[in-house]
């Protein structure tokens, strides 16, 4: 097996300070002339060691291990987190994982990072098998960026904030379903993202942001987006409304995307949402958001993009 340089964290988000880790990796892989390999957890530690706390996910590990390998990892390995992986000892995860797993020449990981049983391994212990790095935590004028601190901008709206950290704008992603259709009736149709159980979903509201197909030929479309039970319509089938997020892309009218994987960028919340006393004061706030959302659009320019 080939060495490898191994770059550890959860990397939930893939982050501005995740880069930084990422960054300090390929530097010495290109160093060493070895591949990257990014290695990551799945579920998330503390969905396994304290449920209660477990946070929601930035990104779902589909999208990780996209964002770990455009950051520059060749390979990007997940290790399934369960009480026995987080019973081992800082030896046995060292010897068996790093070592003999991935055969790592070097390790890379950020500052506050321990491993092991009861988190009792530091990186001194890696130091003691294999050259290793610890990399600084980076910061702003608010403090270390985090997925914590990136979670809070998310559940407040506070997109351009969370932009601002994970160095992209916050997306969701997931299968188109179908809906009630009443966008389509309307003249707006969207689409609808499947139930995301577990992710850091914006607060209900109208966003400004992008619709993308995986594969479609007409990718990255600028969009209106819409959190919320649609409290202007009662529902089609009895019982509550789940949220719903769903995507407008700006002045089409003819995708099919039922059943394709989509993802949702959030560049700006224009507004919250509202129940409207009905169909003709609907469509003509429709019609604002979506001017609205293509100013917003148009003034980001570049730093609307994914990557």
């Amino acid at each position: 097996m080939q060495k490898s340089v191994v770059a550890i964290g959860i990397f939930d988000g893939v982050h501005r300070g995740h880069q930084k880790i990422l960054a300090r990796a390929r530097e010495v892989a290109n160093a060493l002339t070895l591949p990257v390999v990014a290695l990551t957890f799945h579920p998330h530690p503390t969905a396994v060691l304290a449920p209660d706390r477990q946070p929601l996910l930035l990104v779902n590990i589909h999208s990780r291990v996209e964002l770990l390998e455009h950051c520059g990892a060749e390979d990007v390995e997940v290790i399934t987190f369960s009480k026995e992986f987080a019973a081992l000892s800082p030896s046995a995860f060292i010897e068996d994982i790093l070592l003999g797993q991935l055969n790592a020449a070097h390790v890379v990981v950020g500052e506050n990072f321990s491993f092991g049983s009861k988190a009792s391994g530091s990186i001194a212990d890696i130091k003691k098998y294999v050259d290793a790095d610890s990399v600084a935590l980076l910061s702003d004028d608010s403090g270390v960026i985090s997925s914590t601190r990136i979670r809070a901008h998310v559940a407040r709206g506070e997109m351009e904030s969370a932009h601002a950290l994970l160095g992209r704008p916050h997306f969701l992603q997931g299968e188109v379903i179908h809906g009630e259709k009443r966008g389509r009736e309307i003249g707006y149709p969207t689409a609808n993202l499947e139930q995301l159980i577990g992710m850091a979903i914006p607060p209900d509201g109208i966003y400004a942001g992008y619709l993308s197909v995986e594969d479609a030929a007409d990718n990255r479309l600028p969009a209106a987006i819409s959190i919320g039970t649609n409290p202007t319509f009662p529902p089609t089938y009895p019982g509550e409304r789940p949220r719903q997020v769903e995507a407008y892309a700006l002045d089409r009218n003819d995708l099919d995307l039922y059943g394709q994987r989509a993802t949702i960028e959030f560049l700006s919340y224009l507004r919250p949402t509202i129940a409207f006393p009905g169909l003709e004061p609907l469509l003509a706030q429709m019609a604002l958001d979506c001017a609205q959302a293509k100013g917003v659009i148009a003034q980001l320019g570049d730093n609307g993009t994914r990557w």
